[in-house]
Parts: C-alpha cells; structure tokens; sequence
C-alpha cells in the first residue's frame, strides 16, 4: 500500500524559513488556476452530504471523504482517463495539494482502478438534489439577479455506437452463443447444433456491403432472428438439465434478460408493430432514442438533462434516460429556483416548447415575466415589455445555451464513456458543475476586486 499523508498531518521539522519548500509549493498551489477553484468547492460538505465516511471496515483509505470528491471534480477539470490522474498525483504537488494528501515519491500509487472504485462509491451515494443545495448556499453571495430564471434541456450523450436492429441482433446472437459454449465446456457435453456459422458468415458479407437491399436485409434479419430464439432455447434446455452446477452472476443475469426484451421487441417490429420503450443498446439497456430533430443528427442517445441557470451557473432540475416534454416542467424549475435561492423568481427566459397556455397562465398569475412571443392584443405598456423580452432571449441563447458546449467540449460531457447508469449521473453532474466552478472563480475576484 502506497504511505499516504493528509497535509494537514505534515508538520515543517526545519527551523529555517528558506528551507521551507512545502510552504512556497502552497503558496504557489493558492496562486494557481487549480487552488483558485479547489477555493470555490466546500469539499468537507459535499462529502458530509453524500454519507462519505472515513470510518468503514478493512485498511485505511488512502483518500479522506472530502478528497474522493476533490479527485471527481479534478478528473471533470482536466478530462484525463481514471490512469491518467493517478500518475499525476504521483509526480505532482499541486495535483496532491488539490486532493489534500501528500505522497511519498518511494512508495507511489500502483493501483489505478482505484478512480474507478471511488467513482462507484459515490455514485451509489449520490443526491443530485442534496448536494445542489449545498453549492447552492456556497455560492449564492457571490451571484447576481437571483430572481431571474432560464431554462433549457439537452442531450448528454452516452459514448455507444449507433444503433441498428442488425447490430443489436449479432451482439445478442454473439454473447448467447460464446455462454453456451463455455457451458458446454464446463459440464464436458456436446454443444448444440445450430446455424451459427451460416449466419455469420452471412452477417460478414451483409457488413461488408456498402449498398444493402431491402429484401436482403430483411432476409437476415429473419435468419438473425430465429438463429437468436433457438439459442435461447438450447440454452434454457441446458440449464434445465444442469443448472445445478452451473453458476451465474448478476450481471450474466441481467445480460440475459435483457436479450429476452430484444427478441421480442425484434420480432414485433419484423412483424410491423410499432415498439415502446425500444432497447438500443445490450450494455446500457437504460438508454433510449431521444428525438431531437437536429439538422444534423435527428436523434440522440443518451441522459436528457433539464437545467436551470442562475446568474450563469446551472443546476440540474431533471434528469432522465427516456424522452421526456421538458415544455411541462417550467414550474417545477421556477420553484427549484425560489428554492435554492430563497428569492421570488420575477423573469423567466426559454424556449419556445415552455410556452404552453399552462406556463403562461402561471406566469401571469404570480406577475412573472417572460421571454414568450406576445399572444393576443397588445399591453399598454408593450414597447417595454418588447425590450425586455428581447433582453431575456438573447441572455438565454447566449449563456445557457453557450454553457452547453463548453460542458460538451471542455469537461468530457460530448461522449460520456461511464459504463453503467450511476455513474454516467455521476459524471454528468461533476461536469455540470466543475464548468458552474470555473465562472464562479471570476466572479469571486470580481467580488473581491468591488469590496476592495
């Protein structure tokens, strides 16, 4: 195990100023970008709040709560993969500073999954809610217009290949296949016969293909099809003969429900029967097609998220793997926000799918104003509210929908490569909100720099 300190338990031994290396390496760390936006997370709260715990059975930890949140955030900061910041913690102070440990250089970190496993303890933790309230209360000093609201969804998208019935069908095909010849193997019995062969070959020179006809297409996936059922079959029938003395994992489990849903989804929509609730993927069985109607891509795969910004800094107020209107969920933002900043929401700027008769009857009753086109005759005072709404469309259109693409480009949020459903939430909020820590460093100097 790798001789791990915190830095709060490292005391100087010198007596001499000038050797004092650790405390110009910290002042240097507070003077940098990253000590700057380790300044703006309240780690030891976040971490009180996600039920993190430094008193657990087995050894010590090498990281404290507070630094497994540290280590999220700065993996979303600098988009490295989970090996790439453990062998920067080795060989970097400010990387250890950041975390809050100090490493010995004769006895570095070798266990590089251990990103990985600090990911999956905190997602099966996390409260998205919980801990925005926390954020939320750390930074609302340093906001302004607390009582403006804007609103906007956007696809988060899962890092899969496009889906296809055929790749669906040959991947199911594929594992079943492989499991039933591992069973056999195990038990010395004769494996069952089947068409596999045929048609993989056939699915080879099916892929190969540039142009692919209709009739074609459809003929392999009749075969596919069938191929797929008898599997299940062959499979079934051995594990009525043996399944005492075969083990099965969870995951082994859930793989093989999951095809089960996919046959029957599969011959359905052979059929011409349309299907709900469609499976795209074999790994990530959450995800479904999302519409987007994009020029240029007409749908999505992945987390709809429905945020929420204040004064630039977003909030996650839903999140979801299905299709969901987000036009009904304009209230629920507004009261999101009254709620984390204690503040009447007096403005709201959004899109056009929020402005339903619903959204603009609330709106009207509680004296909001939006950013909506005008229906009906003209106010008296209509040149103003003109001004105002133009205001409030082009500071949504630029801010929130800019805060988008910086999320999907700088902070790993374009093609998320989590590889179940926790922790792609997971990975989607640290994003969030790593980006949201950025803009509040400036925005504390700009505090810092009016006080003085």
């Amino acid at each position: 195990m790798a001789k791990v300190q915190n830095i709060s338990e490292i005391h100087p031994t010198l007596g001499f100023t000038e050797f004092d290396v650790l405390e110009k390496y910290r002042k240097s760390f507070n003077e940098s970008e990253l000590g700057r936006l380790h300044s703006v997370f309240p780690f030891e709260r976040m971490a009180k709040a996600a039920g993190l715990s430094r008193q657990h059975p087995g050894r010590r930890n090498i990281f404290s709560p507070s630094a497994k949140i540290a280590l999220m955030v700065l993996k979303a900061y600098t988009g490295f993969s989970d090996r790439q910041p453990v062998e920067h913690l080795n060989g970097n102070i400010h990387y250890q500073m950041f975390c809050g440990i100090m490493i010995d250089p004769s006895s570095p970190i070798t266990n590089f999954k251990i990103v990985s496993a600090i990911r999956n303890e905190i997602a099966s933790r996390l409260d998205i809610d919980t801990l925005q309230d926390v954020l939320a209360s750390h930074r609302k000093p340093y906001l302004e217009n607390l009582h403006v609201c804007m609103s906007d969804a956007t696809c988060y998208e899962s890092h899969m290949r496009f889906p296809t019935d055929m790749k669906l069908l040959w991947e199911s095909i594929e594992w079943l296949h492989r499991h039933i010849c591992q069973h056999c193997g195990e038990l010395g019995i004769r494996r069952p016969r089947n068409k596999y062969a045929d048609v993989e070959a056939s699915y080879l020179s099916y892929s190969k293909k540039r142009k692919r006809k209709v009739s074609r297409t459809r003929m392999l996936k009749r075969r596919m099809i069938r191929l797929l059922e008898k599997l299940l079959i062959q499979r079934d029938g051995i594990h009525r003969e043996y399944g005492v003395s075969l083990r099965y994992t969870p995951d082994y489990r859930k793989r093989l429900s999951v095809i089960r849903k996919v046959l029957v989804q599969e011959k359905e929509m052979f059929e011409g029967r349309k299907v709900s609730d469609r499976i795209v993927s074999i790994d990530r069985h959450y995800v479904r097609p999302i519409v987007r109607g994009k020029e240029t891509k007409s749908v999505e795969f992945g987390a709809k998220v429905n945020n929420i910004q204040i004064d630039g800094i977003s909030f996650i107020e839903h999140l979801s793997f299905k299709a969901f209107n987000e036009g009904i969920r304009l209230k629920d933002c507004i009261r999101m926000q009254q709620k984390l900043m204690n503040v009447r929401v007096r403005c709201v700027a959004a899109d056009a799918i929020y402005a339903n008769n619903a959204n603009r009857k609330f709106c009207t009753k509680y004296g909001i104003s939006t950013s909506f086109v005008r229906k009906g005759r003209a106010a008296k005072d209509e040149p103003l509210r003109k001004v105002l709404r133009s205001e409030l469309s082009r500071e949504r259109a630029t801010r929130l929908e800019g805060s988008f693409g910086t999320q999907k480009q700088h902070y790993s949020l374009s093609r998320i490569k989590a590889r179940n459903r926790k922790t792609e939430i997971l990975w989607i909020f640290f994003g969030i909100h790593t980006a949201n820590a950025v803009l509040m460093i400036d925005k504390i100097r700009n505090r810092t720099v009016k006080a003085a």
